[in-house]
């Protein structure tokens, strides 16, 4: 990832509280070798993913996901925290999510309609678990 996104991202995630800390795991993606077709390597990165989350809750982050304001992500993660379940937020590589991993998730949610690099998403993701974390909080950095 380049510069940027490490310390987006890195700045978000010092926030979080130790009861709501963030981890970013970086799965290799496979590479497109001459007759591999995108679901193949889907599927590849789906079963490396799927090992790693374990029994986890699991988010897959996808364009055809559910769509919520901070209001309602704040309610998601109130959940989350009560249920005492560790929670994977899922964001795929270029060739997308694979359907087998798409179908385990627990929810599939959706940042926006529109397709937007990997790095960008994981700064907005954790933009928004801190500012869901904040309304849980009744911090004023989220104002509505």
């Amino acid at each position: 990832m380049p510069d940027w996104v490490q310390a987006a991202c890195a700045e978000y995630t010092k926030r979080m509280p130790r009861e709501m800390s963030v981890d970013i795991i970086e799965i290799k993606p496979d590479k497109r070798a001459s007759g591999k077709n995108s679901d193949v390597v889907q599927e590849a990165e789906a079963k490396r993913i799927l090992e790693a989350v374990g029994r986890d809750y699991l988010i897959a982050l996808d364009e055809r996901g559910q769509e919520v304001t901070t209001l309602q992500l704040a309610d998601k993660m109130r959940g989350w925290m009560e249920s005492g379940r560790d929670v994977s937020l899922v964001i795929g590589g270029a060739d997308g999510l694979h359907d087998s991993l798409k179908s385990r998730a627990d929810w599939l949610w959706s940042l926006s309609r529109l397709t937007m690099p990997h790095g960008m998403v994981r700064v907005m993701l954790s933009e928004q678990l801190y500012r869901g974390l904040s309304v849980i909080n009744n911090h004023p950095y989220h104002r509505e």
